[in-house]
């Protein structure tokens, strides 16, 4: 069986989680110290706040920007639940705009008839690891003084422009669950410039203390474990590693299924860096690619089979989008297979299911 994803963890992430038990420390300590430091120096970024999840780092990042009951986030509908779910927890309201058929990232061109005396901020998703487009967003939030949000949970190591998606906006959230470019097992982390938000997240992440039993607002617990940093410190080690070992095996498929009949490719812009979180396809028949995928052994996922507008949740909070694009790709993407853990074999059979 060829697996969707698979976790890289090598003898250096069982070594250091064994140090970290040996060493009778095993929550919030040391070694989320030291993991936050490298973070914030892989990213070139001032500051990094590790948390029990990358849904927890949203809702801490948009806790700081002070959103609030009444408010409105601009996001999209094409993403997991979390980055929307994540803007209701402050009371606020998610507006979605539709994606760009190319990229699945939102489309630049509708964010602004969205735009209300309500509006507070944008909340980008890099979807897949492929960038969206920061430059214009910025030029619209900057234009209408909007705060930025960027949801790169999927996108560790993506760039436009050699500069790190998660370091345009007012803050950038990522999640290190173990199917992402690198993991933590569950974890995530909060970077930003500012040091205000730095020193809010801090205490919204440790029950609105910033010095221990003294607290100064309502706060979570949403605080990341030293085990699970000490993987993530081996982990970031081999990320750059692990990236380009996915754009090689996307660039292998690319060339393989260029000509293919019946899938669409999705486009990577030019000067922007996609890491391949997943390698997704489009096609007008993906009932029968799943049942030529399975009798091949060949895992494969569909993110996303329904459109956050279009769950159950947001039909009862009185959600009536048309977002044609988004409800379009929903019926026709499928996940390939695209992790390190692939040999060449392997991405042969694969392309093969089209060939």
């Amino acid at each position: 069986m060829i697996s969707i994803a698979k976790p890289m963890i090598g003898e250096e992430e069982k070594r250091a989680v064994i140090e970290v038990l040996n060493s009778g420390i095993i929550a919030q300590g040391p070694r989320v110290k030291q993991f936050e430091l490298d973070f914030k120096e892989y990213m070139n970024i001032n500051y990094a706040i590790a948390t029990s999840s990358g849904t927890s780092a949203l809702k801490i990042a948009l806790k700081t920007m002070g959103i609030k009951e009444g408010d409105e986030v601009i996001t999209t509908p094409f993403s997991f639940i979390a980055s929307a779910n994540s803007i209701l927890f402050t009371g606020a309201k998610p507006v979605f705009v539709d994606i760009e058929e190319d990229s699945f990232n939102i489309d630049t061109n509708l964010i602004k008839e969205k735009i209300t005396k309500r509006t507070k901020a944008i909340m980008p998703v890099h979807l897949y690891g492929n960038p969206a487009d920061m430059e214009e967003i910025m030029q619209i939030a900057n234009d209408n003084n909007l705060k930025v949000i960027e949801d790169a949970a999927q996108a560790h190591g993506a760039k436009i422009k050699n500069k790190m998606v998660g370091t345009f906006g007012d803050a950038g959230c990522f999640s290190f669950y173990p199917t992402k470019n690198m993991t933590t097992g569950e974890g995530g982390i909060i970077v930003a410039k500012d040091k205000e938000i730095y020193e809010q997240s801090l205490k919204l992440r440790d029950h609105g203390a910033y010095k221990k039993y003294h607290h100064d607002i309502l706060g979570f617990n949403f605080r990341m474990t030293d085990i699970a940093a000490a993987i993530g410190i081996e982990q970031l080690k081999k990320l750059e590693k692990h990236n380009d070992m996915r754009i090689n095996n996307a660039e292998y498929l690319y060339k393989k299924l260029k000509n293919a009949d019946g899938i669409i490719l999705s486009k990577v812009k030019e000067s922007y860096k996609h890491v391949f979180h997943q390698f997704t396809i489009r096609t007008n028949d993906r009932e029968e690619v799943i049942k030529k995928l399975d009798s091949n052994g060949i895992g494969y996922g569909i993110h996303y089979p329904l459109p956050i507008h279009k769950q159950k949740l947001y039909l009862d909070l009185g959600y009536k989008d048309k977002l044609p694009v988004s409800e379009k790709l929903s019926d026709e993407v499928i996940s390939l297979p695209i992790h390190p853990g692939l040999t060449t074999s392997d991405l042969d059979k694969i392309a093969g299911v089209f060939l």
